[in-house]
């Protein structure tokens, strides 16, 4: 049993949905959980607030912490359904469990997200683009600054009303061929805070060129193209979908997964396989090059404009968008108007 403490009023009232900026605005309540004494503790829902952290927190000094990130949607009957929430639940407990952190309770996480989800369910608008973002994370909080995991950890689900990641323009993406976000026998497949905060640096400069991601590449001779900063990466050539395999270095992204699941059941060919990419610019030059989208659970489907490698631009010129026609089928059954044949949604009653 959660124990549950309600705010006495809620400050949704104050809220512009018509104008969310991504992850900016926070419902009234979170969960919270502690670890210490080699178990976790009584988890709890409260008011959203802010927590108290030690200076010698050992995760502002080793970073050791791991997140995820899902979504809640309202169909046209007011029903809110959670979209694959096991695969979230899995890949966090592989996530700490690289990073020395201790896996959580499946009881825990499912129950905590349902209630927390429920209480506060007028978050959640109906209609395409809306939903509730939510992050569940967990981090080491033992006061001290040896070089070593810690003993002590907090695990917390937060939840962020949200629309479209990205408001509308042409999508750009840069190939990095410098700087690289993960290597073999790293954390790349894990959602580390880590990861993300080096791929800050690169993303701002490339953010002042005029792209709004990178494509990285391996780290070895930067040759083979990964993954995005906040998505997979599709590639549509000769009728063929293609996706660099998970590994070491790419996380394995649940909406990655889906669209596979989907494009295969579509009787579409999909190939899992290391990209170059000299075989990306060849298949620009001779045409076979007919798309490329990015999958993520923020960004969802997101069709690419245009792509740059040592200082030149592939505009990309897109007809009968496949990155289209997968997405209508993805929203349509995370909103449940489509009929879930995967058995991937699960309805929060």
């Amino acid at each position: 049993m959660i124990k549950v403490q309600q705010i006495p009023k809620s400050k949704i009232e104050s809220v512009d949905f018509d104008n969310l900026v991504f992850g900016k605005t926070f419902t009234d309540h979170m969960f919270i959980c502690h670890y210490k004494d080699s178990k976790w503790q009584k988890p709890e829902i409260k008011p959203y607030q802010p927590i108290t952290l030690d200076p010698s927190a050992s995760v502002l000094h080793y970073g050791q912490a791991v997140f995820e990130g899902m979504k809640a949607f309202k169909d046209h009957k007011e029903k809110i359904w959670l979209f694959r929430p096991d695969e979230n639940f899995r890949r966090i407990n592989r996530s700490a469990h690289r990073l020395q952190i201790p896996e959580f309770p499946e009881k825990y996480f499912f129950e905590g997200i349902k209630q927390l989800v429920k209480i506060d369910q007028a978050w959640i608008k109906q209609g395409e683009g809306n939903s509730l973002y939510i992050r569940p994370f967990v981090f080491a909080s033992q006061p001290t600054v040896q070089a070593s995991a810690s003993d002590e950890y907090i695990f917390i689900i937060i939840c962020a009303p949200v629309t479209t990641y990205y408001s509308g323009g042409d999508i750009n993406v840069l190939i990095a061929e410098e700087y690289s976000r993960a290597a073999n026998g790293g954390v790349g497949f894990a959602k580390a805070a880590g990861n993300y905060a080096a791929q800050f640096y690169p993303t701002s400069e490339a953010l002042k060129k005029g792209f709004q991601q990178i494509i990285w590449t391996d780290a070895n001779n930067h040759e083979y193209l990964e993954e995005a900063g906040t998505m997979n990466i599709f590639f549509k050539i000769n009728d063929s979908l293609i996706t660099a395999p998970t590994n070491d270095r790419i996380l394995d992204g649940v909406t990655r997964k889906s669209i596979i699941e989907i494009a295969k059941s579509n009787g579409i060919n999909v190939e899992e396989r290391p990209i170059k990419v000299s075989e990306i610019i060849e298949a620009h030059e001779n045409g076979s090059l007919q798309e490329i989208f990015g999958t993520g659970t923020a960004v969802g489907v997101l069709p690419i404009n245009s792509f740059s490698y040592r200082a030149k631009s592939y505009k990309i010129s897109i007809t009968n968008s496949l990155a289209i026609t997968l997405k209508k089928q993805l929203v349509g059954i995370q909103y449940n108007q489509l009929e879930d044949s995967f058995d991937w949604t699960v309805v929060i009653d």
